[in-house]
């Protein structure tokens, strides 16, 4: 009959090791046979393009293309008429006077009507008007896709090596953006993205550059309010 002797500190850290490295490989395993293919993005044909100043439709870009604004603001909207003005008058407001400090500041405001009963698009339109499609683009969506459906439509349409989610209801005071700028400088060297933890964002960065890293540097601030 064998005897059974305890297992000295070492011994036992040693089995512990590879029951860890076991059951992460296990882990992997799994995560790699549940794994499925990221879903296609699929636009209704109304929009595949935006109302320009002029009235003309233009084709929507895609976040695939280079980039050709420093900064995307991305605003989705649900039946917000009331709200949205205050927010985009503080955000253009900001964005205007740092562009005049600094002419090499490029930006793009997205504002994505995400299937709204009310003026939602009438009221961002007006701001289209004022600023110059170049400046300001609305982007409506045929049928409500729920906050993270808007987000997600505008960050694909946009062209900005930065891209920012602001809430419509201006939760958050815009020139706080500053303060996310300094914190990514602090990040260099670049990290594949750069997330706050959520669900979404998590999913759009695995989207975005693990399978189509088509900016430089690849990185995605959205900050939620």
């Amino acid at each position: 009959m064998a005897l059974l002797l305890p297992l000295s500190l070492p011994q036992l850290g040693a089995v512990l090791a590879v029951l860890a490295a076991l059951l992460l490989l296990l882990v992997c395993m799994i995560a790699h046979i549940t794994a499925v293919k990221m879903p296609t993005l699929h636009r209704h044909a109304e929009e595949k393009f935006f109302v320009s100043a002029e009235g003309r439709k233009e084709p929507v870009p895609s976040i695939h293309d280079p980039p050709t604004k420093e900064l995307s603001v991305v605003v989705p909207s649900y039946n917000e008429e009331d709200r949205l003005p205050l927010m985009m008058d503080e955000a253009l407001d900001y964005l205007e006077k740092r562009q005049k400090r600094d002419p090499s500041f490029t930006y793009e405001v997205i504002v994505v009507d995400d299937g709204s009963k009310d003026q939602t698009t009438e009221v961002a339109m007006k701001y289209c008007e004022k600023y110059g499609s170049d400046k300001v683009r609305v982007l409506s969506l045929v049928k409500n896709r729920g906050k993270g459906g808007a987000v997600r439509m505008g960050v694909l349409s946009s062209r900005g090596k930065k891209i920012l989610m602001a809430d419509a209801d201006g939760a958050t005071k815009f020139a706080d953006i500053e303060k996310v700028e300094e914190g990514l400088k602090n990040l260099q060297p670049w990290p594949s993205c750069w997330f706050n933890g959520s669900i979404w964002n998590t999913f759009y960065c695995k989207y975005k550059f693990k399978n189509y890293e088509t900016r430089s540097p690849p990185f995605i601030a959205i900050v939620f309010s």
